[in-house]
């Protein structure tokens, strides 16, 4: 096969590799890698890869030249991940059994992994990651609590770190995650010497625990609610004016802010952020044939660069693992659901409150052609594209972020 090793020399790799050894259990899948004419058959029998009899549940398929940037160290964006590719390249396919599919998708990323590791002249077993290391990275020094805020006829016990000083910057995690995505960001020096970031995690997310007579499976997000969760809380923590930094769902709800109340804030950061957001939805992230705690992070980590550090981005997928039942799924009611600000984000006044637009290189998700026609809709909008960057800018490689994100509050102190 065009770039991968050969069959045998995959295969074996895979039954010494500690991952897939640490996933064995009582389960059995078998699918095929196909690439071009040529295939390769992986079979799983109650957690050990075994030979290849039988008939495979389903098969990853895409020519040879689209492999091959696959393989590259640094692959070219949207070819950086299996769901990348299934949402960005038309030739790639994954064709049969799709619930199987998405019971077995870290399985199958592992197995990409291994190969790709051989493909580039290494010897087995594969690390566990291929992403780079991380370095030395300060500790962040925080203090938090909680605070009651009141939506929809509901009190919810809010849960927030602060760290640092000066101007204050409100953080809004992304979708099915919590205030943790900003550990690291709140541990940089060169941020948190003028400015105080205050993280919170949404109700029913994190810390932020759900409240009494509570329905696991029912959350859901709307934007009115979303608009009356940040307000609420802003208020609550006697908070003046921040600065709004979000990406993703939260970036969406930033031009909703920017929008709705532009007199409450001194500026707004919105990354990963577009007017509308179509295809996202999906049955598995909550469905009880489906493990969300392995289906969830895999979706969220071909979401990511993969240059982004490995400390950070499995931190991020760790955080997603922990999610609640329909937290995500719910939040995504939101995200690819009701939010449609298509009529009304050309009516964003910057003149009130300045806006910055940032995104992601590699994000296939909000892609940085949808935030740039989004931005070109809005005057006076600043919008960058971020090379090297996902859909989790801030949490899944914070000291490259920085560098995007400095540049901005010394134009807002100045």
């Amino acid at each position: 096969m065009s770039g991968f090793p050969d069959a045998l020399h995959w295969r074996s790799a895979c039954v010494i590799d500690p991952v897939l050894k640490a996933w064995g259990g009582s389960w059995s899948v078998s699918f095929v890698v196909r690439c071009g004419e040529a295939a390769t058959h992986f079979a799983f029998a109650n957690g050990v890869i075994t030979g290849v009899d039988g008939a495979a549940q389903f098969s990853l398929s895409a020519p040879g030249p689209v492999w091959e940037k696959f393989l590259q160290p640094i692959p070219p964006r949207h070819h950086h991940s299996i769901f990348a590719m299934h949402r960005q390249v038309p030739e790639f396919g994954i064709e049969g059994d799709e619930l199987a599919f998405a019971q077995y998708c870290h399985i199958v990323r592992r197995v990409l992994e291994i190969g790709k590791w051989l493909a580039l002249g290494n010897a087995a077993p594969a690390p566990a990651t291929l992403r780079p290391p991380l370095g030395d990275w300060p500790e962040p020094q925080l203090t938090g609590g909680y605070v009651p805020v009141r939506a929809a006829g509901q009190t919810y016990r809010i849960f927030h770190e602060r760290a640092g000083s000066g101007r204050d910057i409100v953080c809004l995690h992304t979708a099915g995650s919590d205030g943790r995505q900003f550990h690291r960001l709140m541990s940089d020096p060169r941020i948190t010497e003028k400015h105080r970031l205050i993280a919170f995690d949404m109700p029913w997310h994190g810390r932020s625990l759900p409240p009494a007579g509570g329905i696991p499976g029912s959350w859901s997000l709307n934007t009115d609610l979303y608009i009356e969760i940040i307000m609420g809380f802003i208020a609550a923590a006697g908070l003046e004016k921040p600065i709004v930094l979000g990406a993703s769902m939260s970036g969406e709800i930033c031009l909703e802010l920017a929008y709705r109340h532009p007199d409450a804030f001194t500026a707004i950061v919105a990354c990963e952020a577009s007017e509308r957001i179509v295809g996202r939805k999906t049955p598995y992230a909550f469905d009880p044939r489906v493990n969300q705690a392995y289906f969830i992070p895999e979706w969220i980590l071909g979401l990511m660069a993969p240059q982004s550090p490995a400390e950070p981005a499995m931190d991020v997928a760790w955080c997603y693992a922990q999610g609640g039942p329909h937290v995500f799924a719910g939040d995504i009611d939101f995200y690819a659901g009701d939010w449609d600000a298509r009529e009304r984000v050309g009516r964003i006044d910057t003149n009130i409150c300045p806006l910055f637009m940032l995104t992601g290189e590699y994000d296939y998700s909000c892609t940085t052609e949808m935030s740039a026609a989004t931005a070109a809709k809005i005057p006076g909008v600043r919008f960058q594209a971020m090379e090297g960057m996902g859909h989790f800018p801030f949490a899944e490689n914070p000291g490259l972020f920085a560098e995007y994100l400095l540049p901005i509050l010394k134009q807002l102190a100045g």
